[in-house]
């Protein structure tokens, strides 16, 4: 029984991923190509540069494609996609796929710091608040708690980034204020990129732990003297990891969102501070394969977590 069980789940996460990448990924290639064309500028002048004449700036069009028809143009990007060929950089000639192996490991190292930051800290921080402010008990916790999370969530990524590299770098001089040379280099960076997301959990996981609590089985389990630990762990925590797993893959797409705001502010030499430098120099190969990453791994952690609720919660699987 058990067995069929997990089978048709995994069945069932199995079409979910395949329906999610196949039509989001389609829809992301589309929105990557047209944007990046309709962004003002000539990429040709900029790679020609400022005094070639009008013949140097027509050489350079037709050697980089881009005399070809928009119709021709798109053809040619999903034919490259689909070989795994994001094409060459207008600037440097080089090709995206080495510029994305050359950023990706700090992008990745950067990210992880925060995930793990944000899923260390959220979830206890948000299950203690509601162990100390369930059943309206310490008021002035409660309202110290939602005053430090909404500031948290409502200070842009670029301001906290900024303030964290002012506090700890520019006036205590504890952390190093950009690159990455040292370890401690993505403290602050992960710390900027993390602060929204980890208010944010905190907030919905306190909500759900309370929601918990205040349901028949914790009272029933109470009344039979179980052990508050065993409460918390066997009763509340399966029913805040399905809401926290939910809420925490919708956060991840602005994880990455500020990702690329925090790595230009500290000079961090990943994926964001490359699109930037891309969108900036009309680079558009960089910018769409850099584009085209970011959302395949935000829709990658979205379907993730999707295949995970449905192994936790059994519910899904009925469907």
């Amino acid at each position: 029984m058990a067995s069929t069980r997990w089978g048709r789940a995994a069945a069932l996460a199995l079409r979910r991923a395949a329906a999610s990448l196949a039509s989001v990924l389609a829809a992301l290639m589309l929105a990557c190509f047209l944007l990046v064309h309709l962004v003002p500028g000539d990429p040709a002048l900029r790679v020609a540069g400022l005094d070639a004449t009008p013949e140097d700036v027509a050489n350079v069009r037709h050697t980089l494609g881009l005399d070809l028809p928009l119709s021709q143009q798109f053809v040619n990007y999903v034919t490259g996609i689909a070989r795994l060929d994001f094409g060459k950089s207008f600037v440097t000639r080089e090709p995206v796929v080495q510029v994305i192996a050359d950023r990706l490991p700090k992008t990745l190292e950067l990210a992880t710091a925060a995930m793990l930051l944000v899923m260390g800290a959220s979830l206890p921080l948000g299950m203690v608040a509601a162990a100390l402010t369930h059943d309206d008990r310490n008021r002035f916790f409660d309202v110290a708690f939602t005053a430090a999370t909404s500031a948290m969530s409502a200070l842009p990524n670029f301001l906290s980034a900024t303030f964290l590299a002012f506090f700890f770098a520019v006036w205590l001089r504890w952390l190093p204020a950009a690159g990455a040379i040292e370890w401690s280099s993505v403290i602050l960076p992960a710390v900027a990129v993390g602060l929204r997301p980890l208010a944010e959990l905190a907030r919905i996981v306190r909500v759900e732990m309370l929601n918990a609590l205040a349901q028949d089985y914790v009272r029933t389990a109470r009344g039979k003297r179980v052990p508050q630990w065993l409460i918390y762990l066997r009763h509340v925590l399966p029913n805040v990891l399905t809401g926290a797993l939910t809420i925490g893959g919708l956060l991840f797409a602005g994880l990455i969102a500020g990702t690329v705001v925090v790595e230009n502010v500290f000079a961090w030499p990943g994926l964001g501070t490359a699109l930037v430098q891309g969108i900036l120099a009309r680079d558009y190969p960089v910018v769409q394969g850099i584009t085209l990453l970011l959302g395949f791994a935000v829709v990658t952690v979205n379907t993730s977590v999707d295949a995970a609720l449905t192994f936790l919660d059994p519910r899904a699987v009925k469907r």
